[in-house]
This record gives C-alpha cells, sequence and structure tokens, in this order.
C-alpha cells in the first residue's frame, strides 16, 4: 500500500480554541457563521484538520499514482487577510453561482473572500452544499458519518 501524501491529518486541537485565537473580530465571527453553515449542510460537527482547517466529514482517496490519504469532505480555514474555503470539486460547473456570488477569487479548489459579507450567504452555502453532492457521487462507497 503506498503511504500518504499528505499532510494535512485530523487533529484533536479544539475548534473553540482556534476559532477563539483568531485576532481579526470580523473574520472570527465570519468563521462561527461558516461553522454554522457547513456543519448544517454536511451533518458533521466541526474538526481541526492540520494546525488551520475547519474540516467537515472526511473521505479516504486513491489516486492512479498510489498515493492516498484522508482529508476532510469540505471545510475553511481563517487565514491572516482572507478566509479561503475549500470546494474540493473545483469550480467549473458553478460558473451560474459564481457570476452572482459577490467579490472573491478562486483557486483550483480554495474560494478566497475577505469578507463573508463580500458574498451572498445563501449561494455561498448552495455552492457548499452542491460539491458535498458531488463528493457523495464521487465517494458512494464512503459512510457519510461523523469520523
Amino acid at each position: 500500500m503506498a503511504k500518504s501524501g499528505t499532510k494535512t491529518t485530523k487533529t484533536e486541537v479544539s475548534v473553540d480554541d482556534f476559532v477563539a485565537a483568531v485576532t481579526d473580530e470580523q473574520q472570527r465571527l465570519d468563521a462561527i457563521k461558516i461553522i454554522d453553515m457547513m456543519a448544517r449542510v454536511s451533518g458533521h460537527p466541526p474538526t481541526m484538520w492540520g494546525p488551520s482547517i475547519i474540516g467537515f466529514g472526511q473521505y479516504h482517496y486513491r489516486y492512479d499514482s498510489g498515493r492516498e490519504g484522508t482529508m476532510c469532505r469540505i471545510g475553511f480555514s481563517p487565514r491572516k487577510g482572507q478566509t479561503v474555503l475549500y470546494i474540493l470539486d473545483g469550480f467549473q460547473e458553478y460558473t451560474g453561482i459564481l457570476s452572482q456570488l459577490g467579490k472573491f477569487k478562486t483557486g483550483k479548489s480554495c474560494l478566497y473572500v475577505k469578507r463573508l459579507s463580500d458574498v451572498d450567504e445563501t449561494l455561498l452555502e448552495d455552492l457548499c452544499a452542491r460539491s458535498l453532492d458531488w463528493m457523495a457521487e464521487k465517494y458512494p462507497d464512503q459512510a457519510v458519518t461523523s469520523q
């Protein structure tokens, strides 16, 4: 079996303690709202992944190369100056939502927002729910239970 190549693993760090340490007050309040939303749409409690990702649920992946690992199904990280939301299926299927979402930037599977108030929260929740639906289709043999 190939060794896991991921450095981001689930930890026992308290999500509440991590959020309380976010120095920007608005970003801390945004994190609390995102936790509530992601917990609601995923059906999973928040868990720390690595030192800075708050994740919900988990799945096991294996690439054709043999590299494999376990990661959260959806998550986010309140980083200095912006909050990064991890939408694991990317954004190519979501041009309609993105065109109306508000002010943001994207990476391969990352959505960057400075403030939650910069985006339409209802559309953001829809985007997260659709990403979770994609995860359920891609990894149907994995139970979607709290781990």
